[in-house]
């Protein structure tokens, strides 16, 4: 009998740095259930990651969307059996449906409409979800922005990132909050009318004021910065392309106009721009976006107008746009590294994020 000494010494500091990286050698599996605005992008962003892979996506109908991620290569499942015989008849290949995904998924992002009631099926397979900001913060709990409360996701099972307009006002107003104090801060939300693609709900030939007064932003932000004192208005006009606000914050210090200037220079997410190069309006933003060889024309950024922000004694002035299809977009990526624990520090995730994605640094 021959014994043949092998040394294991090697293969465990291998799997051990695999650990460590928490790259390739041990992916977090991602599922997309809702391939539609926000799902295609998530998708897109997942796959820019070397931690993380899509081991599927779940749609009900053949769209041009589910064509696409057939195209891309995307493992596709049916949302229910009742489903595929119409896929199939699309030309679309099923590999099974989502009970059968969830089962190899260590998390799902929930891209689905609101209210659409997979809470349940999540908590069978025992699988990690994050919604989107259309749904409640009563469903998870947990509402999450990564500068604000990253910490509270690690670990956990279910997450909401808050919606398009939560994410620009927690982007601009926490760095402020931490750095001078605010006594108060109240937001008035111009609001685009519908998605571009959303023929349904607009355009409108109308401005129509949000009468609740406060419109449901400033709560929402309250999810995940509850010690801001926050009053918000909102009013719809006949736009598709972004979301503005004008914002109004009572500091408890008093920096001078550049200090905030340079504060949002330094932050992650934010991209300082100048009517004097000739962005005036969402339109040349977008323009701008296109410039930048995103994919859609996508701007993950917070748009603020430099020559826009202005403070008079203890009281800071400011415009913002937000591009409502794509700026949550890095909250998810983020909000997976959390509750899957693969990264504890939210900085290096907004690092390694940001890289990835190629946002402006």
């Amino acid at each position: 009998m021959v014994f043949v000494h092998i040394d294991v010494a090697p293969f465990m500091y291998l799997w051990m740095y695999c650990i460590h990286l928490r790259g390739d050698c041990l992916s977090v599996k991602v599922a997309i259930n809702g391939y539609g605005t926000i799902g295609k992008r998530v998708a897109d962003a997942v796959t820019q990651q070397d931690d993380m892979e899509i081991i599927g996506v779940v749609k009900r109908r053949p769209t041009f969307e589910a064509k696409d991620a057939m195209r891309l290569g995307f493992p596709f499942y049916a949302a229910d059996e009742e489903f595929i015989p119409d896929l199939e008849k699309a030309g679309i290949k099923v590999g099974g449906v989502l009970t059968e995904l969830l089962e190899k998924s260590d998390i799902v992002m929930d891209c689905t409409p609101k209210k659409a009631g997979y809470k349940e099926l999540y908590e069978k397979h025992n699988v990690k979800a994050i919604w989107q900001g259309g749904e409640k913060h009563e469903l998870t709990g947990l509402s999450f922005n990564t500068m604000a409360n990253y910490e509270d996701a690690i670990g956990a099972q279910f997450a909401r990132v808050v919606s398009c307009n939560t994410t620009g006002l927690c982007r601009t107003l926490y760095p402020v909050k931490e750095r001078y104090g605010i006594e108060n801060a109240l937001g008035v939300m111009v609001r685009r009318s519908a998605d571009p693609w959303d023929t349904k709900r607009g355009p409108i030939n109308a401005i129509e004021p949000v009468l609740k007064v406060p419109s449901h932003h400033g709560p929402d932000v309250q999810t995940v910065m509850p010690d801001l004192n926050i009053q918000t208005t909102a009013v719809k006009v006949p736009t598709t392309i972004m979301h503005l606000h004008s914002v109004i914050v009572k500091l408890k210090s008093r920096p001078s106009s550049q200090d905030i200037v340079q504060l949002w220079d330094e932050t992650p997410r934010v991209a300082m721009i100048d009517s004097s190069e000739g962005i005036k309006s969402t339109a040349q933003i977008m323009e701008w976006a296109k410039d930048l060889n995103r994919k859609r024309g996508d701007l993950f950024e917070i748009a603020v107008w430099k020559d826009g922000v202005h403070v008079v004694g203890d009281t800071l002035y400011y415009y913002q746009a937000i591009h409502q299809e794509s700026d949550v977009i890095p909250e998810n990526i983020d909000c997976i590294r959390a509750m899957c624990e693969v990264e504890t520090d939210k900085f290096k995730s907004i690092e390694k994020t940001d890289k990835a994605m190629g946002l402006i640094a």
